[in-house]
């Protein structure tokens, strides 16, 4: 065949279709992006239609390809997470071909239906609503955590197979734990300062925001050896029962397990609220309560771990704060959720065996206040007794780092988003004493929520 013919028959095969929005993006922004994508939530536009989409395409693009977006920063060398939120390789090509074409829409008919959203809740109706007890008022430049402490009225106990926070207001309600309240506060060692009595001697209160004082002792490696006898550089403290974080799905349980509100609970609202500057704003925020058919198989729980006594030097540009805990009995870990501020630079947990080897579990590379996520694992890990987990976090206290607020400040732990945090809130379940055979097969019958819903 002579050169000639040849051009002639591949220019007589026509070019492959560029993707469209209605055939081939959508699918991938519905799947991916639609859950803060849509009117009236956190993100700044709709990715629902063609309309709303077409005018960002190119920043579009370029978010997906720098993997800035869906935000997910797991390192995908440690681990393997239920909840993975990254595009695939073809779809992220999809997307770049889609707008490198012009970003075409495509045919009407080509358009899957659009996800469906519960008006004000993601997981539906809930059993029981209990919600902060007042309407609160956000004043401009008002940078605040508040504490609401309410009834729930129950004359029995009640087994919560999920919990949704919902935020009376998007704008200013940053982020949420809802915790159950004893009566003895010498007993209620949980997420909340204001009940830590251990803690107050070191506090200094601020109005409605607490803090470190800056001449309270320094501890940044909290697994050295012989460390002092300060609250909480040690063991864990137990969780809450719900949070509400930017980035982060409601709370959903696995299958056969389920939390236990006693009869005559109280819970506690803990809220931060982000600062406003034009006017003043008002908050109701509610806990949706999604009750159990039966007892459960397992008791669902949660340890958190936080390091009070580190303090950050003021330009340091890479500051390690470190925290360990000592399992004391075999245990299944479900999810790490972990939570700073804006000089959080990177965290890596770690895990060492009895045996001596060592694994890391997740490890984060570059950490983002914005999107404080839950990672989940695929398969429940079992940790035997007699391991150490490491909690390695670095800051970046300098200013090259964009988010931060000032450079020049020494850092202690505290409220405000302008100072800083060390926490890790870990869920987890109590192994069966059988040994590692029978949690490994155990942990291959546990669900996680994604798996569920997908059935």
């Amino acid at each position: 065949m002579n050169r000639w013919l040849s051009v002639c028959l591949l220019a007589a095969v026509p070019a492959a279709a560029a993707p469209t929005f209605s055939k081939d993006v959508a699918p991938i922004f519905f799947k991916h992006c639609a859950g803060c994508h849509k009117p009236n939530d956190i993100a700044p536009m709709s990715l629902l239609d063609y309309k709303s989409a077409r005018p960002w395409a190119k920043a579009i693009r370029a978010s997906v390809l720098t993997r800035k977006m869906p935000p997910w920063f797991a390192d995908p060398k440690h681990g393997h997470f239920s909840n993975d939120a990254r595009l695939s390789e073809a779809e992220l090509a999809t997307v770049r071909a889609w707008v490198d074409a012009g970003a075409p829409e495509g045919e009407a008919k080509d358009l899957p239906p659009a996800p469906q959203f519960t008006e004000g809740w993601q997981l539906g109706k809930p059993d029981i609503v209990i919600d902060m007890g007042e309407t609160y008022t956000v004043t401009p430049n008002e940078d605040a955590y508040e504490h609401f402490v309410v009834p729930t009225n129950f004359t029995q106990g009640r087994w919560i197979r999920a919990a949704e926070i919902k935020p009376g207001n998007r704008k200013v309600v940053h982020h949420v734990h809802v915790l159950m309240v004893s009566e003895d506060l010498s007993k209620m060692e949980v997420a909340s300062t204001k009940n830590i009595p251990a803690l107050s001697q070191y506090l200094i209160r601020e109005g409605k925001l607490s803090r470190i004082r800056q001449d309270a002792p320094v501890v940044n490696d909290a697994c050295a050896d012989n460390l002092p006898n300060l609250p909480f550089l040690t063991g864990s403290q137990e969780g809450g029962l719900a949070a509400f974080l930017p980035g982060r799905p409601p709370d959903v349980f696995p299958p056969g397990t389920a939390k236990w509100i006693p009869p005559g609970a109280k819970l506690e609202f803990v809220i931060h609220y982000a600062r406003v500057s034009e006017k003043d704003e008002k908050d109701r925020t509610s806990v949706g309560l999604y009750l159990a058919p039966a007892p459960p198989e397992r008791v669902l729980r949660r340890l958190d771990l936080r390091n009070f006594f580190f303090q950050i030097p003021a330009g340091a540009a890479k500051h390690e704060v470190r925290r360990c805990y000592e399992f004391e009995k075999d245990k299944l870990l479900l999810s790490f959720t972990p939570h700073f501020h804006y000089r959080g630079k990177d965290v890596t947990y770690e895990v060492s065996y009895p045996d001596g080897k060592r694994e890391i579990l997740l490890s984060i590379p570059r950490y983002d206040f914005n999107w404080q996520l839950v990672y989940r694992l695929k398969s429940p890990k079992f940790v035997p007794k007699g391991s150490r987990l490491m909690v390695t976090v670095h800051y970046d206290n300098s200013p090259n780092n964009k988010a931060n607020p000032d450079p020049k400040q020494t850092l202690r732990w505290g409220d405000r988003s302008e100072e800083e945090m060390m926490t890790s809130w870990i869920e987890y379940l109590d192994a069966k004493p059988d040994g590692p055979a029978a949690q490994t097969s155990e942990a291959a019958r546990i669900r996680t929520p994604e798996e569920t819903r997908r059935r």
